[in-house]
């Protein structure tokens, strides 16, 4: 039996967790305060350019870093330079204690965000009855839920058996993946067929696309949406004369997103993209040595051949 090849239009967006969601770097000024002006501007930038949304407050995000009132308005900017459209606004609401994340839950609810992205517990290596009530507590806030699966920094591991159990419990609606286990695509699907999932380490995009993600917690597109987006959309599209071509060119950056300097190179990359990329905050200090000059020349070769 044959299957006529036939070039399929990229699905329409229809939740507010699908399509390209950039987990935005967040500009902070040479006395490393927030610049919330350039931040809006960068929220606008991205959608402007090809981006379906924005995920503030995540890793990217500094959210760490940040105080409670900075940690706030970032998502009521977020939402504010989207057009007040929140659901193109998913905001980042991991916290080390659950009635903590819940509040942030809140706090994205009343900003009028149309979905959050969680972690698992994270203070300690949290077994499976604690991570199901953390879930339960943050999803009754009743914005739909993404799970963020980091088990390489938080040390909790959201198998495809716990993913289907969150989503059995009615916790969740996706989940970042982030293992890096593309294998684990398939076994999600199996196990809970209706959990949406998302690309959630930029140098897996084309493997986790072909497996059949809907969405992309980006964070290379902070430095170059448009060629970023015209690679996600022909991935989902298993269009691979355009896609491999460009998934090997922009590789060697998309690689950083899954090293521990991610946050640095990403704002190093925009920087030199001419965005308002700039410092983080300590404890992560600026690329130095062959880190920075690994970065600054492959930016500077993406650039080159009009990858922005």
């Amino acid at each position: 039996m044959t299957h006529a090849h036939t070039h399929v239009p990229t699905p329409p967006r229809t939740r507010p967790w699908h399509g390209i969601m950039v987990a935005t770097a967040l500009p902070l000024r040479e006395d490393l305060t927030v610049d919330y002006d350039a931040y809006a501007e960068h929220v606008a930038w991205l959608i402007a350019n090809g981006c379906d949304g924005v995920v503030p407050n995540g890793s990217l995000g500094e959210y760490q870093t940040l105080t409670d009132e900075e940690r706030a308005r970032v998502v009521r900017t977020a939402v504010e330079a989207a057009g007040g459209d929140g659901d193109r606004v998913m905001p980042g609401v991991a916290a080390y204690g659950s009635a903590e994340a819940r509040r942030w839950a809140e706090q994205a609810a009343e900003a009028g965000a149309g979905s959050v992205l969680l972690l698992p517990p994270n203070a300690f290596r949290a077994d499976e009855e604690v991570v199901r009530a953390h879930y339960a507590e943050v999803a009754r806030v009743g914005l739909p839920v993404v799970a963020y699966n980091n088990p390489i920094d938080t040390k909790v591991d959201l198998t495809p058996a716990l993913l289907a159990r969150l989503h059995g419990d009615g916790s969740i609606v996706a989940v970042k993946e982030f293992s890096g286990d593309v294998r684990r695509a398939y076994e999600i699907a199996e196990l809970a067929p209706g959990l949406d999932l998302l690309v959630g380490a930029d140098d897996v995009l084309l493997e986790l696309a072909l497996a059949g993600a809907v969405g992309w917690i980006a964070g290379y597109p902070n430095a170059l949406p448009r060629a970023c987006a015209d690679l996600y959309r022909a991935a989902v599209r298993a269009d691979l004369a355009t896609a491999l071509p460009l998934y090997k060119s922009l590789h060697p950056l998309l690689r950083w997103d899954s090293k521990t300097e991610f946050v640095q190179a990403i704002k190093l990359s925009m920087d030199l993209a001419g965005r308002p990329g700039g410092a983080t905050r300590p404890p992560r200090f600026p690329l130095t040595g062959e880190t920075e000059a690994a970065v600054r020349a492959a930016t500077e070769k993406a650039l080159a051949e009009g990858l922005v």
